[in-house]
């Protein structure tokens, strides 16, 4: 039988040990696209914020369940980071005077987990305070605190919220807290989500360029005393279709449930191509008429399809309700 040749037999050893490495299991602290950071009792991080210290681009932090007395400051030097958990409270605690989470990192997505009790000396703190660029938030909670939601202004960022709770957040001991505040970035999306019993303050209030609302229920209830359900007040394109909306009967500002453009007068407003609010259902549960849309912008803004229950005025200012 002929020998075979020492580079066969090298090549033919290389494919074996190829092959071994590409089936062997993955560290299960370690992925392809980053680490896998374990925070909880017994865990490598007891705290969100310790495990914040030494997260890095890519990594994903997992939180185990339970309730943790924290906050965390993720730095700006990491991109691409993913925060989850399951049945998470993070409470009580508030970092550099901002808020629960303090999210200047890049690209980074958060779902999971319940913010409560947000609490600044200047009355402004939230829940998560978003300081980077592009930030999504789903299936998590925003009760009690100052802001659920409040953003830095960044003009390339995109946030998204989805399948999330707020309830009872929002102030206005100094300037207002909101259920959301999303100053100048260039796209806000809400979907899915749920706003109620927000204090004061508005239940959502954006400066994004472009702010798109979808598929959401937003209202006052038996107890809640907030001032617009929606402020849009340097206007911008806009899309608001298939929310409930409701304005209780304890709601502080009962001039209109959605107002646009409310400070363009006082400073720039964004450029505007489309106002359209759509499919909608709006009850107004205050024994005071109101408006459903004040339009102080000089774009016109397209109504279709509102549905309107109690004393409703549907348009005050330019657009066509069709």
């Amino acid at each position: 039988m002929p020998t075979r040749s020492l580079p066969l037999m090298l090549s033919t050893s290389l494919l074996f040990l190829n092959a071994a490495v590409l089936a062997a299991p993955e560290d299960a602290h370690e992925s392809r696209s980053g680490r896998v950071l374990m925070v909880g009792p017994g865990q490598e991080f007891a705290n969100p914020s310790d495990a914040a210290m030494s997260a890095r681009s890519g990594d994903t932090v997992r939180i185990a369940p339970g309730t943790y007395e924290d906050c965390a400051i993720w730095p700006r030097k990491i991109e691409g980071l993913t925060i989850e958990g399951k049945d998470v409270i993070i409470q009580n605690r508030s970092c550099g005077g901002k808020g629960i989470f303090v999210v200047d990192a890049f690209d980074v997505v958060i779902r999971g987990i319940t913010f409560k009790g947000a609490k600044v000396r200047d009355h402004n703190g939230a829940g998560i305070r978003s300081e980077g660029r592009n930030l999504t938030v789903e299936n998590s909670r925003f009760i009690d605190d100052e802001n659920g939601i409040l953003s830095n202004n960044a003009p390339r960022s995109t946030i998204i919220i989805r399948n999330s709770y707020f309830e009872g957040n929002g102030n206005c001991i100094s300037s207002c807290a909101h259920g959301i505040y999303i100053n100048h970035v260039a796209k806000l999306r809400v979907e899915g989500s749920e706003f109620v019993g927000t204090h004061e303050g508005h239940h959502i209030k954006s400066r994004a360029m472009r702010t798109e609302l979808v598929n959401n229920d937003i209202h006052d209830g038996p107890n809640g005393d907030s001032s617009y359900l929606i402020d849009i007040p340097n206007g911008g394109d806009l899309l608001i279709t298939g929310n409930k909306l409701e304005k209780g009967p304890k709601a502080q500002n009962r001039t209109c449930a959605i107002t646009i453009g409310e400070e363009s007068v006082r400073r720039p407003g964004n450029p505007t191509s489309e106002i359209r609010i759509e499919d909608n259902t709006f009850v107004n549960d205050m024994s005071f008429g109101t408006i459903f849309v004040r339009n102080r912008s000089e774009t016109a803004v397209a109504l279709k399809g509102n549905k309107f229950q109690g004393s409703v005025t549907a348009l005050q200012g330019p657009g066509n309700n069709g």
